[in-house]
């Protein structure tokens, strides 16, 4: 589409031959004074605008002036008579781009419209990358304030501008692929890209052409050149997952490259130098690896420069509600579903929960939610058998009723609830309920489905 330009002049012959100029670039807009300007300022995003100085008792300086006070301001350009040099420097002071004196050259005009488009271009790609560095250190993508997760960040603020190889270990399910990126995002190679692969995905014998690459014919199937993800990598950042699975071949290739900073693709002998940074991951024990000749020593030692041990969502408790929240409401707008709202109680017992899975299980746990839900009140007796175990802190004869339950109803879900975290006993379900032994014994005969549910999902 052709930028918007507006024309205010009160000259009809000046306007309409401005028009017939301009119209081949722009689609053009007229106006005989500022009024009418400011009608069209209103309804049209303009990247324009040419005015007169003077218009009958009407000054173009009140154009300007409104044009440069809109969120999306164009570029603004002064047509003056002779003499009128000092106002026309008085606009430019105001927030104009340039003036032109009258009767105007067309050539000059269309040259000072390039040039303050290039400007405007240049000053939005200035603000985009002061945008970028103010948010260098905000670590978006990763939520928490928990004392375990600000170690790791004041960890990836010190190691992020450094050129040093990173080793991150952890569980699965963590969050290495982004703390990877913030890495990444706070190098001096943010600009370049950031290339991640799943080492474990790949069998070995693709493992290491998917890495250096590998040249026509270097083996049955090779039928073109390919270029490996080290040289996609190169002026950026390459993250290599589950760094523990790759074979030994590979290993030997990622030490060379480690050393000398260059690669050779399969099938070929010449040298291709690479200017990429290293940054790995793995869930396993590489020194037990060690020990068992499974991975190689120096290779060890030279992605370990810094170590950063991701904490289990376990140990960020006061993360879990953030996280919850987060992600419930990503995946309410992702579907355009409404949001479930969860009691403080489910909540409570949330929080408890050790969370195997770590932030991928809360994650999933979350779109579930959503989408079997769409919306409504989550109550604890809404939740998955997996939530009550015999380690949870949580009483269920403290959990509050739900209003829009029966009282049967409501007292089902708690006896249920209790076998749950009783693991079946049913004597330690009496005492969490705060009832005798005979009396849940009367219940389960009266409801025997509860027994029966109970035993299926403690198996």
């Amino acid at each position: 589409m052709k930028p918007n330009l507006l024309i205010v002049d009160d000259e009809q012959h000046t306007r309409e031959g401005l028009e017939l100029a301009l119209e081949d670039n722009f689609e053009v807009f007229l106006a005989s004074n500022p009024d009418e300007a400011f009608n069209v300022m209103e309804s049209e995003s303009l990247e324009v605008v040419l005015t007169d100085l003077r218009m009958g008792h009407q000054s173009g300086m009140t154009v300007i002036d409104r044009a440069i006070s809109l969120s999306c301001n164009p570029i603004c350009i002064m047509m003056t008579a002779y003499g009128e040099v000092d106002i026309a420097v008085e606009a430019m002071k105001r927030g104009a781009f340039d003036f032109l004196s009258k009767p105007v050259n067309l050539e000059k005009l269309e040259l000072l419209i390039r040039r303050g488009i290039e400007s405007k271009k240049l000053k939005k790609e200035n603000h985009d990358l002061h945008t970028r560095l103010d948010k260098k250190f905000n670590f978006h993508g990763i939520l928490g304030k928990s004392p375990a997760l600000e170690k790791v960040l004041e960890k990836v603020k010190l190691v992020g501008p450094s050129k040093a190889t990173v080793l991150l270990t952890g569980e699965t399910g963590t969050g290495k692929e982004l703390v990877a990126q913030s890495i990444h995002q706070n190098s001096d190679c943010s600009r370049g890209p950031f290339v991640p692969v799943h080492c474990a995905a790949l069998p070995s014998n693709l493992l290491e052409s998917e890495l250096f690459g590998h040249e026509k014919g270097a083996f049955t199937g090779a039928t073109e050149r390919r270029i490996g993800r080290f040289e996609s990598a190169d002026k950026g950042t390459l993250f290599l997952d589950e760094i523990g699975e790759i074979d030994s071949a590979t290993q030997v290739k990622l030490l060379r490259f480690l050393e000398t900073k260059s690669i050779e693709r399969l099938g070929s002998l010449n040298t291709i130098e690479i200017d990429t940074r290293l940054v790995c991951a793995t869930n396993r024990d590489l020194l037990k690896m060690i020990q068992k000749s499974e991975f190689r020593e120096d290779l060890y030692y030279r992605l370990n420069v810094v170590t950063i041990d991701l904490p289990a969502l376990s140990e960020r408790g006061d993360d879990i509600s953030l996280l919850l929240d987060h992600f419930l409401s990503y995946f309410s707008e992702e579907n355009n579903f409404p949001s479930p709202q969860l009691t403080a109680d489910t909540i409570a017992i949330l929080n408890s929960y050790s969370w195997p899975g770590n932030i991928r299980e809360l994650r999933n746990f979350c779109e579930n939610l959503v989408v079997l839900n769409r919306g409504g009140e989550i109550t604890p007796y809404d939740l998955d058998p997996r939530f009550f175990n015999q380690e949870s802190s949580l009483n269920p004869a403290s959990i509050k009723v739900s209003s829009s339950l029966s009282i049967e109803e409501n007292e089902k879900r708690l006896l249920r609830n209790s076998l749950l975290q009783a693991g079946g006993n049913r004597t330690k379900a009496a005492e969490l309920m705060g009832v005798s032994r005979r009396t849940l014994h009367r219940k389960l005969v009266r409801w025997p489905e509860l027994d029966t549910e109970t035993k299926k999902s403690i198996q």
